[in-house]
């Protein structure tokens, strides 16, 4: 069509993702007295990257291609690339979905407007650089450029955890910092080490010249990366800031967090683990870290009483699901892992967004304080349920299914430790009912322990009031990414159809390899 080629439309659409919001950001920082402006700028750039990186998923997966460009045009092996795969491409959809429906949530609650001391001038361009940093991440085919991106998303969290300037959320903050300087310090360190056992930070380069390095020193540098990278995803026992950090947050800023930035972690421990080191020493290891992730985080989460730190708690816990298929290091568990990534995204961050709205509501996310929310207000009550059942994996949701393909696959292993970890797995999976369950009970069904002058009056409120109490701008998005949840059943066939070929590709290093040393694109059985 006009000579136009579609295969390389991926190529062409694969700088946006990074490069739009950071001009973007610079734009609503150089429009700090005009809002409005703000307001339309970060909601135009946010929706255009949900086109692009939809586009760059369907022509991704239906032209079986990595893809992949050198930033400024320096060879292959000299430049930074981005490449674009099926797992990167997928994970660029969710995540673009999740921060515009988290920044329509935002604008909506009045987060960026000053409500809560948040400066509307830094709001904005933080978000967006958040959304940047978050891309590169994915994009990423240079290992220092990962780390590039590591960081341009944490110093944008730095500031979103910290608006408003609350003791606590100043206390917390304090933590995160320290917490991810630490990450930060670890992840640079084996960068400088693996440049100078191997000469390069190139990964598809790496994934050729590690071969040729003494094991020994192959374990300290896969050791290294995985701390670093563990830190970032909250695996136990490297998880114990996150239930302190995350709470304190405006909702939509611990919302995003939740979603994301773990994820971003478990990104770089699947592109780790399968390009840099298949077949690993560190595999056995693996799979305990995922067991005890699980079982640790889930019974923290049965023992919380506020609603944002049992959240809290089970996203620790399922971030161990996520580990356990890439652990397993077959094409079934890959595959698992990679769908539970996305369906987890969209759920979790669908709880804390709920969890807000509820806290606006009643006033407390305090379990004692809560109570008789399905009666007072049956939207809440709808859209807290179909989420909280989709993470605890009730049938037909996407949750059951992410887990019964990471179940299945660790059955066709076959050894005892995967045995053990498929138990552990399907006690999580109770426990997490469990914990959802007195959620539901306390918070939605029972009358509350406790009563406040603030309780007192949200009783006196009805089905019909809660669209004047919350405004519906904070309802559409939330209900938005209900609807995206849910929609992730209906599709699960297609997705895990997209999960397993990116799982295959994951294990076929050769596409990605040859696309970045050439600087093109693949096409797989080309």
């Amino acid at each position: 069509m006009n000579g136009i080629d579609w295969n390389d439309w991926p190529r062409v659409l694969l700088p946006l993702p990074v490069v739009l919001p950071l001009f973007a950001a610079g734009l609503t920082l150089a429009l700090a007295r005009r809002p409005r402006a703000q307001r339309t700028i970060s909601v135009t750039a946010l929706s255009i990257v949900v086109a692009a990186t939809v586009a760059m998923l369907v022509l991704t997966d239906r032209g079986n291609g990595t893809y992949s460009i050198a930033v400024g045009g320096w060879p292959s092996r000299l430049g930074i690339p981005l490449v674009a795969d099926r797992l990167s491409t997928l994970m660029l959809v969710v995540s673009s979905v999740v921060t515009l429906a988290v920044l329509l949530y935002s604008l909506a609650q009045g987060v960026a407007d000053g409500e809560e001391g948040t400066p509307v001038s830094i709001y904005h361009p933080t978000y967006l650089v958040l959304s940047a940093g978050v891309s590169n991440a994915f994009l990423s085919g240079d290992l220092f450029n990962l780390y590039v991106g590591f960081e341009i998303l944490l110093a944008a969290s730095y500031i979103l955890l910290t608006l408003g300037g609350t003791k606590a959320r100043v206390r917390a903050g304090t933590t995160y910092v320290v917490v991810s300087l630490l990450s930060s310090m670890v992840f640079l360190t084996a960068i400088a080490l693996v440049y100078m056992a191997t000469g390069t930070v190139n990964m598809a380069e790496l994934s050729v010249r590690l071969r040729d390095v003494d094991p020994d020193v192959q374990l300290v540098l896969h050791l290294l990366l995985l701390v670093g990278f563990g830190i970032k995803a909250a695996v136990f026992p490297l998880s114990a800031w996150l239930p302190d950090s995350y709470p304190t947050a405006p909702a939509p800023v611990t919302a995003v967090f939740a979603g994301l930035l773990t994820k971003v972690g478990v990104y770089a421990i699947i592109r780790t683990e399968t390009l840099l080191f298949p077949g690993g020493q560190a595999a056995d290891l693996l799979l305990w870290v995922a067991l005890a992730t699980m079982v640790v985080g889930i019974l923290g989460a049965v023992a919380q009483s506020d609603v944002k730190r049992l959240l809290s708690f089970t996203l620790v816990s399922h971030i161990g699901y996520m580990v356990f298929g890439i652990a397993l290091g077959t094409t079934a568990g890959l595959s698992g892992a990679v769908f539970y990534v996305a369906h987890h995204i969209t759920v979790q961050t669908t709880l804390f967004l709920v969890t807000g709205l509820v806290e606006r509501y009643a006033g407390s996310t305090s379990l004692d304080a809560l109570g008789s929310l399905a009666k007072r207000t049956p939207v809440l009550a709808v859209l807290f349920f179909v989420p909280a059942m989709n993470l605890a994996g009730i049938p037909p949701f996407s949750g059951f299914i992410g887990k019964l393909g990471l179940l299945q696959a660790g059955v066709d292993v076959g050894t005892w430790p995967a045995y053990v970890l498929v138990a552990g797995g399907v006690v999580t999976s109770l426990l997490t009912l469990y914990a959802i369950a007195k959620v539901w009970n306390r918070a939605f069904w029972q009358e509350p322990q406790e009563h406040t002058d603030r309780d007192q009056v949200a009783g006196l409120a009805t089905a019909t009031q809660v669209g004047v109490r919350t405004p519906l701008g904070m309802l559409v998005p939330t209900a938005a990414l209900v609807a995206v949840g849910v929609g992730i059943t209906v599709i699960a066939g297609p997705l895990f159809g997209i999960s397993d070929r990116a799982a295959q590709d994951l294990l076929d290093r050769a596409p990605y390899v040859d696309t970045v040393l050439q600087g093109g694109a693949s096409e797989v059985g080309s």
